[in-house]
């Protein structure tokens, strides 16, 4: 009967990627809910690549898949991937029905999934990783997460036996995750500009997990991400295997070693690297992701090539320059603290003045729900209060809850702007000199921060005259991630893929 039910839910899924391409819908998690729905063992059932490659976390997961999918493209592989879809079972049931004709026949060698951290219950156990990086676990939605440790249990209670996990060395959260999985770890050394405690308002290991005295650090970067030890007991961060050192922002290059246990086969052991972005956070993204494709068996010498040819999507990171001016998106999940507070950081670190359009308030929840704003006073928006920042615009139905936790953060009323419309908010701008706008927008107002950043590129170019050129480049940002909202996901009949599924089904067809 599972078989059975298996077929029909396969064959109502396509046929439902057939409608959605007909009444021009861009991309859903439909199909997966189709089969969900008809066949729950649907996952369990589904031909799935030969190779798995996962990637889970609370901040970098879609960055960092992206660059691994890409990087795979390049070198030849065929890659399925829910790129800039749905991680939870949905949404992951969707990629790997695009990967199967209508037959059930599987066309790609490789799956690279970006996997929700909640949805573990849900995957693994009819997904079964052969890697699995894992970028760190921090606060994120409380209505939804809870707590960092808590999300470690459900990741470690329904990991597959078999996954081996590149975790970042630096979280002392993600590093305990299923302790009895074969594991590499990933970090980066002591930069300029490390401290030696945390000054953000999340911390959440602050405590040994061993006797429970207050924890001491070599260096710490934010929240809890550092290289710890506790001088009661000795425990400490575990040992790199793979790590960048020597990070400089002005050349835009990393010094990038693996160990000497690890490296093998006669590989180079250390190499100079480019940088993809100047962000610490997206630094991270980019050692995870050369530790993974090591660990695929590529070399350094693969990977200088490789990151020439991949990087970062201008989709997620959007910078626009007009004359002494620069318009910056700012993707950060609505509701999640730590990922605002890494783009406060990135924000106030930049030279110039700064105006900062606050639209990440998840207008969604009005849908279902009243959003929850606790997470305003877990967000270091003190960082705001300096002088570089001339003006915070904020709109919304949480707009006057902005405005009283950035009073509470020491920023004068003055420079507080509230409108009614995201069109109100562009035409409040001050365009002062040297300023950079900074559109920091969340997972329900992507279209929405597009428009708005064409707008104020607009508005820039009329005050500057005819003769205002716009250069656009891929933009430094802090949280890039898209949330597990299971509701941004790419045509997975679009494109190469559509291309593909074409060929293979009309062969199997004559098969048959």
């Amino acid at each position: 009967m599972g078989k059975l039910r298996y077929g029909a839910a396969l064959l109502a899924a396509k046929l439902s990627v057939v409608a959605l391409k007909v009444t021009r819908h861009n991309g859903t998690n439909f199909p997966g809910i189709v089969a969900l729905k008809i066949c729950p063992d649907f996952l369990r059932y589904v031909k799935k690549p030969k190779r798995i490659i996962a990637v889970t976390g609370t901040n970098g997961k879609t960055t960092t898949t992206n660059l691994i999918a890409d990087a795979l493209r390049e070198t030849g592989n065929k890659v399925i991937c829910n790129s800039a879809g749905s991680n939870i079972n949905t949404g992951i049931a969707t990629c790997l029905i695009s990967g199967v004709s209508v037959f059930g026949r599987e066309r790609y060698d490789t799956a690279v999934l970006e996997i929700d951290e909640r949805s573990a219950r849900l995957v693994y156990p009819y997904v079964h990783p052969d890697y699995l990086v894992v970028m760190n676990l921090s606060r994120d939605s409380i209505m939804r997460n809870g707590h960092p440790e808590y999300i470690s249990s459900i990741l470690t209670a329904y990991m597959p036996e078999k996954t081996k996990l590149i975790v970042n060395a630096d979280d002392l959260i993600a590093s305990a995750v299923a302790p009895r999985n074969d594991r590499v770890y990933f970090g980066i050394k002591d930069m300029p500009g490390d401290k030696k405690e945390s000054t953000n308002l999340i911390n959440d290991m602050a405590i040994c997990p061993k006797c429970h005295h207050l924890l001491k650090h070599e260096y710490m970067r934010y929240s809890n991400i550092g290289r710890a030890f506790c001088p009661e007991c000795g425990f400490s961060s575990p040992s790199y295997d793979f790590y960048a050192e020597n990070v400089d922002i002005d050349k835009m290059q990393m010094d990038f070693h693996i160990a000497g246990e690890v490296t093998g086969n006669g590989q180079q052991s250390e190499m100079t690297l480019k940088l993809f972005n100047d962000s610490l956070f997206n630094i991270y993204n980019e050692v995870a992701f050369v530790t993974l494709m090591l660990q695929l068996g590529y070399s350094l010498k693969d990977m200088a090539k490789l990151i020439d040819l991949v990087g970062l999507r201008k989709s997620r990171f959007n910078e626009t320059h007009v004359g002494d001016k620069a318009v910056i998106n700012m993707l950060c999940k609505a509701g999640n603290a730590y990922g605002t507070s890494r783009g406060l950081e990135y924000m106030t670190s930049m030279p110039g003045n700064k105006e900062i359009m606050l639209y990440n308030a998840n207008s969604d929840d009005a849908k279902h729900w009243s959003e929850n704003v606790c997470w305003l006073y877990d967000a270091d928006f003190e960082l705001l209060a300096d002088d570089c920042v001339k003006q915070i615009i904020v709109y919304g139905e949480r707009a006057y809850d902005y405005r009283l936790r950035l009073l509470m953060a020491g920023i004068p009323d003055e420079k507080v702007t509230y409108v009614s419309s995201p069109d109100e908010g562009v035409k409040a701008l001050k365009l002062v000199e040297n300023d950079t706008v900074f559109i920091m927008y969340g997972t329900d107002k992507i279209q929405l921060a597009a428009r708005v950043h064409d707008e104020v590129v607009q508005r820039i170019k009329a005050e500057a005259g005819n003769g205002a050129v716009a250069t656009e480049e891929v933009a430094p940002a802090g949280d890039a991630e898209v949330a597990a909202s299971g509701e941004v996901v790419e045509d997975v009949v679009s494109g190469e893929v559509a291309a593909d599924v074409a060929k293979s089904e009309e062969s199997e067809a004559k098969e048959a």
